[in-house]
Formats: structure tokens, C-alpha cells, sequence
């Protein structure tokens, strides 16, 4: 098939078919089709969009140009997915807490993007982990451990890889039907017999929208459907940080508090544990979600999630003690200083984005892909939206390794921060899609 033709026909609004939709991808993967033409693709399909047929075939192409794995366990092997938001370190906690609970989860998990903060680059804040092992030590760590949580391999999906880049630089990443794909050619990949989204919505939220969220929640389990892949979708708000920390060694410092009980941020834990009972609901590990929430929280409060986390760390070659004492591994700020409220009242809204972007500026972000990130920084204790300060009472911490850089970041927090009536404050789960 010639690949101008088939951009043709999705240009004039043509439903593709399958046929058409592998010959377009098998171009992309092997670099028989040109740039322009990968970019004319997404462009047509960004305005045009897919029907779940399309999206479903699309995806499924993708899965296949590259290893799709096959895995051969005694329980289900299950996943989550996050759009990406702030202080979102759910992945720590829900990979072990639902291991723990009889399923297996190869998380493969990608690195911070704009604003938002990379579950990879949290991990690779643990000195000595292996965030991108080869297949082999995978599929050792996640049937010996119960799950790993690691990075895409060039082995895994190669033509989105391609693709995606192309999206990236010709604004055509908001593609519903391409994110959709995108996501699930990966997750399918990595042989998952469940998924679960985490569709985030508000300022801190790629989909800033309650009805962007909706929408790609709704097509993403719509075209897993059709991919033959058991997805579940929570919508869940981001209109604040998610947990009471945003930076990578500080949020992994978070999630082992939250392990192993010495700390639990409350949003944090009502998305974490919502998340870990539909996943153990989905697989037939939980009778229903609430049983998987009770099941996950026993997993919780015995410790055993805390023990799989350990065991998954040293597995991958980070310290054996780490639950135990991870300030002895994890890198610290030279410096750090409260950042105080400017007037009495409640916090009535957060510009989550400028927190994010606050981080990236100390130097816990990328501004470009080839960017070292400093995995000491970042901010501990912030304030929730619709909480009461005094003047002059902390509304978060900075971790950073400058004067200036700290004279920047409070600049920044100061900028996110509006006190005043206190507000509505959104449930942290808006509504689960099954």
C-alpha cells in the first residue's frame, strides 16, 4: 500500500482499515516511511480522529512491532496507568501493596514530561537500581518478587516510540485517539491480562478538563475493549499535589513512609488503595472493589507490601536495607527553608502546575530530554487546598542545593499558593469507568 494513499483517505475522513492502519505502522517502525509522512499521518488523524475500530487496530499494530511478552504465572499479571500529575508517587505503593495481594505487576513506567514528575526517575533516585534491566532479570524480579517497576526497552512497542517523537515536535500529542493508542500498544506489550487508568483532571492534569478526562478515560477503555484487554479507568483530581512532596528522592522518601505507616498523606492513600481494589477486583483477586480496597489495606497495615517493595529494590540491585533506612540512601539538598504564609486564612486554590514547574527550576525536572535531574531536590510538606495557616506558618519546605535557587523556588510556591474563603474541595476520586 502506498503510505500517501493511505494518508489520503484518513485525511478525507476515511474510516481505515486494519489493513491499512498495520502497512501504516510496519512504514514507521522500519523507517520506510519518511517523517513527512509520519507527521501527515498524525496530522490527519488529529483532526479527523479514529473510531475505536481504528484505534484498537492501531494499537494492536504497534503492540506487534516489537517483543510482546508471554507470560507464564500461577496469578494474573495486571498494570496501572497514570496520565501524570504532581507529587504522584502512586506507583511505589500499588505495585507492591497489590503483589502483596496474590497479582503480578510489570510496571513499565516512563520519565517526567513537562510539568509532572516520572515514576523512572523516582526510582532511578535509589542508588544502585536497575530501572531498565534486560528481559531476563524482568521476568525473573516479577515471578520471583511479584512486580517490578521499571522503563519501556527499545524492544517494547519501537513504532511508538517513533511515532511519539514525531507527535511531540509537530503538535500532535493531544490526540486522544493516539494517546489512547500509544498507552495501550505499550501495556499490551508487556503481556498484561488487566488494566487500570489513573486519568488525572485539573491544573495540575494534562487533561485540565473534567470532560477531556472523561473522554479519554472513556476511549481508552472503549479501544482496550476491543484490543481484548480488561481495562478499568478512575478519574481522579489533580487540582492540587497528590501527595505532600513533589521531587524524586523526596517523593520515594514519601511512598516508603507510606509503606512501611510512619506517614500517609490522605489523598494519597484514599487514590492509592481506589486503585489497588479495582485492580485486584478486575483480575478476580477481590470479590468486588470494595473487597479489594479491604484486601489492599490488609496488605498495607501487615507490612507485607513494605517487605515486597524491599525485596524488589534489592532484586534490582538497590541497598537490602533501604525500607529500613532510606536516609542513608537517598541524596539530600544542601539546603532547606520554609517557605511561610503570606497572610492568615485557608488555602482556597493551588496553581499545581507552578508547583511542578517550581521543581523543574531546582533542578528535579527536564526543560530538555538530554537534562540531568538532580534527585535531591524538590518540596516536602505542602499545604492541601481548603487547609488553615497563620501568617507565617509553613506552607511547604525547599529542598534545594543554592541560595538562589531557593530564593526562586519560594518566589514560585508564593506565586501557586492563593489564601483566602476556604473552598470546595473535589473528592480525590471523581469517578470510576467499568
Amino acid at each position: 500500500m502506498l503510505f500517501q494513499e493511505i494518508i489520503r483517505h484518513k485525511r478525507d475522513g476515511a474510516e481505515l482499515a486494519a489493513e491499512e492502519i498495520a502497512a501504516m505502522v510496519a512504514g514507521i517502525a522500519s523507517g520506510e516511511a519518511s517523517e513527512g509522512q509520519v507527521a501527515a499521518f498524525a496530522m490527519a488523524v488529529f483532526f479527523q480522529g479514529m473510531t475505536h475500530a481504528e484505534a484498537a487496530a492501531l494499537t494492536l499494530a504497534m503492540r506487534d512491532s516489537g517483543e510482546v511478552f508471554d507470560w507464564d504465572l500461577p496469578g494474573p499479571v495486571v498494570d496501572k496507568h497514570s496520565t501524570g500529575g504532581v507529587g504522584d508517587n502512586v506507583s511505589l505503593m500499588l505495585a507492591p501493596i497489590v503483589a502483596a495481594c496474590g497479582g503480578y505487576v510489570p510496571m513499565i513506567s516512563g520519565r517526567g514530561l513537562g510539568h509532572t514528575g516520572g515514576t523512572l526517575d523516582k526510582m532511578d533516585a535509589i542508588p544502585g537500581y536497575t530501572s531498565q534491566p534486560d528481559n531476563a532479570l524482568l521476568r525473573r524480579v516479577v515471578s520471583e518478587v511479584g512486580c517490578a517497576i521499571i522503563g519501556q526497552t527499545s524492544a517494547l512497542a519501537p513504532a511508538d516510540k517513533r511515532f511519539y517523537a514525531t507527535r511531540d515536535v509537530t503538535a500532535t500529542v493531544e490526540s486522544v485517539p493516539l494517546i489512547t493508542a500509544s498507552i495501550l500498544s505499550k501495556k499490551l506489550a508487556a503481556g498484561l491480562g488487566g488494566l487500570v487508568m489513573d486519568v488525572k483532571s485539573g491544573n495540575g492534569a494534562f487533561m485540565s478538563s473534567y470532560e477531556g478526562a472523561l473522554e479519554l478515560a472513556q476511549s481508552i477503555t472503549g479501544v482496550a475493549r476491543e484490543a481484548g484487554l480488561p481495562c478499568h479507568a478512575l478519574i481522579t483530581d489533580m487540582n492540587q499535589p497528590l501527595a505532600s512532596a513533589a521531587g524524586n528522592a523526596l517523593e520515594v522518601a514519601n511512598a516508603v513512609d507510606f509503606l512501611t505507616g510512619a506517614h500517609r498523606d490522605a489523598r494519597l492513600e484514599a487514590v492509592t488503595l481506589a486503585l489497588a481494589g479495582e485492580m485486584l477486583a478486575l483480575t478476580g483477586l477481590a470479590e468486588n472493589r470494595g473487597a479489594g480496597e479491604a484486601k489492599a489495606r490488609a496488605a498495607l497495615d501487615s507490612g507485607k507490601a513494605a517487605e515486597v517493595f524491599g525485596r524488589m529494590v534489592s532484586a534490582l540491585g538497590g541497598p537490602a536495607d533501604f525500607v529500613d533506612r532510606p536516609g542513608k540512601h537517598l541524596a539530600a539538598a544542601k539546603l532547606v527553608r520554609e517557605v511561610a504564609a503570606p497572610e492568615s486564612g485557608h488555602v482556597a486554590a493551588i496553581d499545581t502546575r507552578a508547583i511542578g514547574l517550581a521543581v523543574v527550576e531546582l533542578g528535579g525536572g527536564r526543560r530538555r530530554a538530554d537534562d540531568a535531574i538532580n534527585p535531591a531536590v524538590g518540596l516536602t510538606g505542602l499545604v492541601d487546598l481548603g487547609e488553615q495557616v497563620e501568617r507565617g506558618s509553613p506552607l511547604c519546605r525547599i529542598h534545594a542545593d543554592s541560595e538562589a535557587q531557593a530564593v526562586d523556588a519560594e518566589r514560585q510556591v508564593l506565586a501557586a499558593y492563593r489564601i483566602g474563603q476556604a473552598p470546595d474541595v473535589p473528592t480525590p476520586v471523581l469517578k470510576i469507568i467499568d
